[in-house]
């Protein structure tokens, strides 16, 4: 009797638990990502420091500067969105095209970061269609992962084709690693870049639409 007293107070206390961890996770990402926000953005970065010199000439207190700078940065980029939608996005290309994107290292470094961008941003999204998600199956039938690819151009190496293919990070996929992979790895995902997104985002709890078995079910038949 006093085992089964015990094995109903546990069995009830682990469905508090597992009640109760999605929202624990939830908040611990979070909590995460609000510091990683506050190294990049806070008082005492490089950024912070911007803000605070935007509002160091209202108030002589550095915080409350920081904080002025902030709100008044913030209140500055609606009417920056404004103009991006009223048409001032296409002149700002042509400023990148014309001065980063010919700088050699940093032209390569500010195209991936707006394509990155771009994943986040919908109206962005037909800009991306030269980067199709794909599976990369490491060893032709290993490790089987969810990747995006630049390209469907095949790049000689050491006398075999191998493709780009940029492997997002997660939990948040703006980042990764870029890998040149035998051509041969990679296959078509039938995903969309949201998906890809969502799946990243989520740790995998989101999965994608296409199951691995399918994709590969798929390669061979073709």
């Amino acid at each position: 009797m006093l085992k089964r007293s015990m094995q109903s107070i546990a069995g009830t206390w682990v469905s508090g638990l597992l009640a109760l961890l999605p929202i624990t996770l939830t908040l611990a990402v979070v909590g995460w990502l609000v510091g990683v926000l506050i190294r990049s953005l806070g008082p005492e970065s490089v950024v912070g420091r911007l803000f605070a010199a935007v509002g160091a000439p209202l108030t002589e207190d550095s915080r409350l500067a920081y904080l002025i700078g902030t709100l008044l940065l913030v209140v500055a980029l609606y009417p920056l969105g404004l103009a991006v939608q009223a048409g001032l996005k296409g002149p700002l290309q042509t400023l990148a095209d014309h001065t980063l994107r010919r700088i050699p290292l940093l032209g390569s470094l500010y195209d991936t970061t707006d394509r990155m961008v771009g994943l986040l941003d919908r109206t962005q999204q037909a800009d991306l269609r030269a980067m199709s998600p794909v599976w990369c199956f490491f060893g032709g039938e290993g490790v089987a992962v969810l990747a995006l690819a630049p390209s469907h151009e095949t790049i000689p190496i050491d006398g075999r084709d191998y493709r780009a293919v940029l492997v997002p990070t997660s939990p948040v996929p703006i980042g990764g690693g870029l890998l040149y992979v035998p051509a041969a790895w990679v296959k078509p995902a039938e995903v969309g870049i949201d998906r890809v997104v969502a799946t990243y985002v989520s740790m995998g709890i989101t999965p994608p639409v296409a199951t691995v078995s399918k994709a590969r079910t798929g390669s061979i038949e073709a």
